[in-house]
């Protein structure tokens, strides 16, 4: 059987979908020579029902696919057999596919039908252009952009397990027990003991190389950490570092590698200052009295407000149930962070790069810069295309600046949280450019054309350039400061 080759989705897809699952009914409806009305009627359902389910506009639940299966007198593999059934349906299937993903409507064209009407060859030629503006994406990309996709692949994964890795889980416990640390935090001296257990003399110096963090001397048995740093700062860093001999990293050999390895010696360094049991007990019990907060786990292991909504993500869905998602962003409202696996819809490039991107004015993320009091907690509701969304957000503060840490749920599992009584409440219709991403049309005609701010470049590499201008200035911010400040003159 041929299926198309075009380099979009299919080829990469694992398992079956609604759509496939679908054309396998449709499959065996006509096999069996049976109507939409007769089949319709055989599981109970309407004949438009029958169609809806054909053209993969539904996901069938496992009862419904054994009542379609014994009434075409098949077997559920019959059904779920990912492969096209046909060189048609492998072009209608592919076809569906490039019209969800987000080069397609990065494209603002109208949906396509396959009706039986659309000939082969059409079909074919909008799937080869398809990949051609894919081919071309993909060659002017350079090392942010690499940087970037093989942060989305990390990201599905992350999205897969839920942020859950268990075996690291488990090597936490093996090297806390190693140093006989029974819970609670983790303090710098205990951190010192491990170091030691493992093999290691801590060295403080004044001259560590600007693009390092820490340097192992795995021969010597040495790390070298920076003098200067705060406490809870140092220790993270000595537990990366630990983190990373522990796991055996090598030299990276691409970038994919080197998120890889930063996420595994970041997620260890986590699972160690807040070890699994004592925080999955404490959030359990403050689900219990619907009191879940992210500061509460911060000052329990006296750990940043960043790390602590990490590790929340880590033990949200294995150990609450909860489907969550994670934020980081800059003062310019720039992602350089993200997770989820609770349906949140973040800004995407054409190739649906989430890093670089600028999230939405009226996300909690980019408000909690707003508030007088910027440096406390804050919760808001958000009306976003696809539900709402509760979130919690901090603004925090490094070298680079000033940044936001949010967390975020569904609106059904708000009910669990500390602040879900706030009653902020905003609306984004993002990515729709009206929502905030053009400048109201009155700013528009009085400063297009006669503003020339200088930019501050973007000196992270996940940080590329936001897909809206070349120089990553926020149009928006600069004209209502520039309404903001202008003298007042009649015109």
């Amino acid at each position: 059987m041929e299926t198309p080759m075009h380099g979009t989705r299919l080829e990469d897809e694992a398992g079956p979908t609604p759509l496939t699952i679908g054309r396998q009914v449709r499959r065996l409806r006509l096999a069996r020579g049976l109507t939409v009305q007769q089949l319709g009627e055989a599981i109970g359902r309407a004949a438009s029902q029958i169609s809806v389910i054909e053209n993969g506009r539904r996901e069938l639940r496992v009862g419904e696919l054994k009542r379609l299966a014994e009434a075409l007198d098949a077997t559920l593999d019959d059904l779920l057999d990912p492969r096209p059934p046909s060189r048609r349906d492998a072009l209608e299937i592919e076809l569906a596919q490039i019209q969800d993903g987000p080069l397609y409507a990065s494209l603002e064209l109208p949906a396509l039908a396959a009706r039986k009407s659309l000939p082969d060859a059409a079909i074919e030629t909008i799937l080869a252009l398809h990949a051609e503006l894919v081919r071309l994406h993909e060659r002017r990309a350079a090392t942010p952009e690499e940087a970037r996709r093989a942060n989305t692949e990390l990201r599905a994964d992350q999205r897969e397990r839920h942020n859950y890795y268990p075996d690291l889980e488990a090597r936490a416990r093996e090297l806390l027990e190693a140093i006989d640390h029974r819970g609670g935090p983790l303090s710098h001296s205990a951190v010192s003991r491990l170091a030691g257990h493992l093999g290691f003399d801590l060295h403080y110096v004044h001259d560590l190389p600007v693009t390092t963090r820490s340097v192992t001397d795995a021969r010597h048995g040495r790390i070298y950490l920076p003098i200067r740093g705060s406490g809870g700062g140092r220790r993270l860093v000595l537990l990366q570092a630990i983190a990373g001999s522990v796991l055996g990293h090598e030299e990276p050999r691409d970038y994919g590698d080197l998120l890889r390895q930063r996420v595994e010696a970041n997620y260890l360094a986590g699972a160690l200052m807040m070890p699994e049991q004592s925080a999955a007990e404490m959030l359990g019990r403050a689900k219990a009295e619907r009191d879940l907060s992210v500061e509460d786990l911060r000052d329990a292991f006296a750990v940043s407000y960043e790390a602590a909504a990490h590790r929340f993500t880590n033990l949200a869905t294995e150990h609450l149930g909860l489907p969550v998602h994670f934020l980081k962003v800059s003062a310019s409202g720039v992602v350089t962070k993200v997770y989820e696996n609770d349906g949140v819809k973040f800004p995407q490039d054409p190739l649906g790069h989430v890093e670089g991107q600028r999230v939405c004015r009226q996300w909690s993320a980019r408000q909690v810069f707003e508030r007088s009091d910027r440096y406390g907690i804050y919760h808001q509701y958000t009306d976003k295309p696809n539900g709402t969304y509760w979130c919690t957000s901090a603004v925090q503060t490094d070298t680079t600046g000033d940044f936001s840490v949010s967390v975020g749920t569904q609106y059904a599992h708000s009910k669990w949280f500390r602040g879900r009584d706030t009653t902020t409440r905003r609306y984004s219709s993002c990515p729709e450019p009206a929502c905030c991403k053009a400048p109201r049309p009155e700013l528009a005609t009085r400063w297009d054309g006669l503003s020339l701010p200088s930019a501050r470049i973007n000196s992270s590499l996940l940080a590329a350039t936001p897909a809206e201008s070349a120089t990553g200035i926020d149009r928006v911010a600069v004209y209502e400061f520039l309404q903001e400040h202008a003298p007042a003159v009649i015109e």
